[in-house]
């Protein structure tokens, strides 16, 4: 079906959906690599225009990837809630946008109407809204997630715990885990990217992290960052398994391109749940997303990467995630080049990640060749904090020494709860008062009060 609109007595026409959703995309490096941005701000102008006049309905009907040829695709239209969507089944995405920032879109509306929403539904209105707007509607939504402690609570913000290394040695992992602990972060996850795929070594760092936790009776989860198929080895084995980790995109090729697909991860989410070691809820699962993972795998099928991103939003949802993060800025220049698009970016997926019901967080980041510093980020992750972000990463310094990447430090957390007032997941801040890490306040204590300090030598020993 072929999209006509008439702007100053100039015609724009666009061959498919597809192409309207990827011309009226804020400009992007990756689109443009790609070759489906719009050539001009004047023709990126007359695609938001046709797009706002676009029922919601119509993405029922008209798949921007084939039905017959993707299973997120047929995921998509398959568990799509037609109750649901019913509340706002005969808005365009214009009017949607607008019934978004009205009132009448309350926290328990939004929550009632994201198994309703489609991921290109969400990505659809994204491009019809502004900074401000996406910040806004974010803000109103309300995931909540629990393992052993509660996530997405209102005023609240949690941290991963990142305690890379270059080569996954116990003592280096368990140092940053003690400096990410004393400054108070860990309650999302203490979550590792290992640096290798050795069964014994993977086994190592769990049990090392499993130890800690159980030891200091730390009320978080642990997670080893490896492909799932190494995770369902380990807990076959008796490794002390919390969360399954999995990357994923939002097509099944791209999905492919990972190993991965849904059967594999029906499997591997009823081995988490067997597994029954949450002790206040069992959410289970753990998965990173990122703009550009499709077209870096040849996988887009001609969609913006801004949608295919969101698609794989609709993966997530199907397990039921403890946590769920877009490692924004990760992937490189060539998809989202300037500190400008990484902010928009994450903005975007954290907006559509909390209209489809999801405890999405964001791994607030660049690499070194990109045209970003660590002063965007600041504005990234201010602008984050304000939207209700479930979570954001902690990595030492901010320098991950292992993936060799700039994300956010144990610092940065804290001045961003001090200068907006977020808490900590209550549990996690009841355990660093009784630790004497934190007082009542929520502030950092002097460290010569430091119950955690004080069993550091068993910290160690357990490293050896």
């Amino acid at each position: 079906m072929r999209y006509r609109t008439t702007i100053e007595a100039q015609v724009y026409a666009f061959d498919d959906l597809r192409q309207v959703m990827a011309m009226a995309s804020p400009a992007r490096s990756g689109d443009y690599l790609a070759g489906v941005g719009a050539a001009t701000a004047q023709q990126r102008m007359a695609a938001r225009h046709v797009l706002a006049e676009t029922p919601l309905s119509r993405f029922l009907n008209e798949a921007l990837v084939p039905y017959e040829d993707d299973n997120i695709t047929r995921l998509i239209i398959d568990t799509h809630d037609a109750t649901a969507f019913a509340a706002v089944a005969h808005l365009t995405v214009g009017d949607f946008r607008n019934w978004l920032l009205s009132d009448l879109a309350s926290t328990e509306a939004l929550s009632a109407l994201a198994p309703g929403l489609t991921p290109e539904m969400v990505a659809a209105v994204c491009k019809l809204m502004r900074n401000q707007d996406l910040i806004a509607v974010a803000r109103k939504c309300r995931v909540l997630t629990r393992f052993r402690n509660t996530i997405g609570l209102p005023g609240h913000l949690a941290v991963r715990l990142q305690p890379n290394h270059p080569t996954d040695d116990l003592r280096g992992v368990a140092a940053s885990t003690l400096d990410g602990l004393m400054l108070g972060a860990g309650d999302a996850v203490i979550g590792l990217n290992p640096a290798s795929d050795s069964l014994p070594t993977l086994e190592r760092l769990l049990y090392l992290f499993d130890e800690v936790i159980q030891r200091f009776e730390i009320p978080t989860q642990s997670c080893v960052l490896t492909h799932v198929t190494n995770t369902l080895r380990l807990a076959e084995a008796g490794a002390p398994v919390d969360l399954v980790f999995q990357s994923i995109g939002g097509t099944e090729k791209t999905n492919l391109s990972f190993g991965v697909t849904p059967e594999l991860l029906d499997e591997a989410h009823a081995a988490a749940l067997a597994l029954g070691r949450g002790t206040l809820g069992d959410n289970v699962m753990y998965f990173e997303t990122g703009q550009g993972s499709a077209l870096s795998a040849n996988a887009n099928f001609g969609v913006d990467q801004q949608t295919c991103e969101a698609r794989a939003y609709a993966l997530a949802r199907r397990y039921r995630p403890l946590l769920i993060n877009t490692v924004v800025g990760f992937i490189g220049p060539e998809y989202l080049f300037d500190g400008k698009q990484i902010i928009r970016a994450g903005l975007e997926d954290h907006f559509c990640g909390k209209l489809l019901g999801l405890p999405i967080g964001c791994d607030v980041c660049y690499t070194n060749h990109a045209e970003a510093d660590q002063d965007d980020m600041d504005n990234l992750l201010v602008l984050l904090g304000t939207a209700g972000l479930s979570f954001l990463i902690g990595v030492p310094g901010a320098d991950d020494v292992m993936l060799n990447y700039q994300s956010t430090s144990f610092h940065d957390a804290l001045f961003l709860r001090e200068t907006l007032g977020l808490k900590r997941a209550p549990e996690f801040e009841t355990w660093l008062q009784r630790m004497q890490i934190t007082g009542t306040h929520a502030r950092l204590l002097p460290p010569q009060a430091n119950r955690l300090l004080a069993g550091m030598d068993a910290l160690t020993a357990l490293a050896c």
